[in-house]
């Protein structure tokens, strides 16, 4: 097998050697090369021997690498194959209730381990083959990110649409044998996998120690164009409760027990439930920011940490802080602590409603570009401070395809990006 060679860098130890676009990569170190975990695998040694045939012939070329240094081969795609599209139908899918006429790489459904590994994405691990179950574990390749939900067989083969949902668990055991960490995810829906549900799920997870690093649990999410899909809802604040108190009870016997706490809600179930968010310290390694579990809490942390340590500032003009419902208290709090610092600073937090998906959807990161410019236009000062969740990753559409320059045209206004971190956010606001 050979993978297309389609740009190398200038300057790199591959362009010293005269490979060029066009060529082919056949092995690494004698390893055929599918993809590009065997890629990044096999090309970590000091002393690399790449098989590339050219036009004329199949060379043998040797590199001699620095710490960290790649190639500075280019492909295609960044795979170096194609993405591996899920297999599932879970009733809770959030791409099932996007509303039409969006970019259509947002309807894509991804279930792809090798994303898990290199951008920390969420597998079901239905789709895996036992050739890659077998090189994950060789590989070594680890953290594994898994959605779990239940471990109920029978219950997530109804939750995800597949027969084979159950089965597939026996993957996280030999996962959990070979040493590999595991993060799972627990995506809850009421009346499914809740309550005594989730108690029995999260006894079942003790059993994957010491493999098991982490395990969160978020809400359900659901938009307003839900049409021809599962009927389902929302928790309550009582259920929401009840959750939290459930995850918990049994993260407080582990820290007492070993000293980390394994299991967290995240922090939506606190807003649901009307509850203070836990302290920084007791999220361990941070091992799941990205589904929401102690976001919160370090952002606070960063802010006041470094607000404390400006000691002067000259903020100009006012501004406007965009954000989530969600987050906004967490935000109006940290504005007031600048204010009380800094009595200069004009800087007002405004809430986005979400209209496109639904008023249900909360978070900032589904906050599109057309609900900031009708609910902000007229009244937004200066500068509007967004976080960067809202764009895609690289920076400039929101998810309704509104760009970043038509947002500042049509607010008359400065938009200003934060990276999401709490040290950030002071920069933008007394800057």
């Amino acid at each position: 097998m050979s993978v297309l060679i389609s740009g190398v860098e200038p300057h790199s130890p591959a362009a010293k050697k005269r490979i060029r676009a066009g060529d082919e990569l056949l092995a690494v170190n004698g390893h055929d090369i599918a993809d590009v975990l065997d890629y990044r695998f096999y090309i970590a040694d000091e002393r690399v021997t790449l098989s590339v045939k050219t036009p004329k012939k199949v060379r043998e070329v040797k590199l001699r690498l620095r710490e960290g240094q790649e190639p500075g081969l280019t492909f295609d795609t960044y795979l170096m194959d194609k993405q591996r599209s899920c297999r599932n139908n879970c009733i809770f899918c959030f791409i099932d209730q996007l509303p039409k006429g969006m970019r259509e790489t947002l309807y894509f459904k991804d279930d792809d381990s090798r994303l898990s590994f290199l951008f920390g994405n969420y597998v079901t691990l239905t789709n895996l083959t036992e050739h890659e179950i077998e090189r994950i574990i060789a590989m070594h390749i680890s953290p594994v990110n898994v959605s779990v939900h239940t471990t109920d067989p029978e219950l997530r083969c109804k939750m995800m649409n597949n027969r084979f949902a159950g089965e597939s668990l026996s993957t996280l055991r030999r996962f959990a044998d070979a040493g590999l960490a595991l993060n799972v995810q627990l995506v809850l829906v009421p009346g499914y996998n809740d309550g005594e549900g989730l108690s029995r799920t999260l006894n079942d997870l003790l059993a994957y120690r010491p493999a098991l690093q982490s395990v969160a649990a978020v809400p359900v999410g659901l938009t307003k164009h839900r049409e021809g899909l599962t009927p389902l809802r929302l928790f309550t604040a009582e259920e929401a409760a009840d959750t939290i108190d459930r995850i918990e009870k049994m993260a407080n016997r582990l820290e007492q027990e070993c000293g980390d706490r394994l299991f967290y809600a995240s922090d939506e179930w606190y807003a649901l439930a009307n509850r203070p968010l836990p302290a920084l310290d007791k999220y361990g390694e941070l091992h799941q920011l990205e589904n929401g579990v102690g976001m919160s809490a370090l952002f606070k942390d960063e802010f006041l940490s470094a607000l404390a340590k400006i000691e002067t500032a000259a903020p100009t003009g006012k501004k406007t802080v965009a954000t989530g419902r969600l987050a906004a208290p967490l935000i109006e709090e940290c504005v007031a602590a600048a204010k009380e610092k800094f009595s200069q600073l004009e800087a007002e937090v405004k809430p986005i409603r979400n209209d496109f998906f639904g008023e249900s959807i909360t978070v900032s990161g589904l906050v599109t570009g057309g609900d900031l410019i009708a609910q902000l236009k007229g009244d937004c000062g200066d500068t509007v401070l967004i976080p960067c969740s809202m764009l895609r990753r690289e920076g400039d559409l929101f998810l309704d395809d509104v760009s970043v320059d038509d947002v500042k045209t049509a607010l008359n206004a400065k938009l200003r990006v934060t990276d999401g971190s709490g040290e950030d956010f002071v920069k933008a606001l007394l800057s």
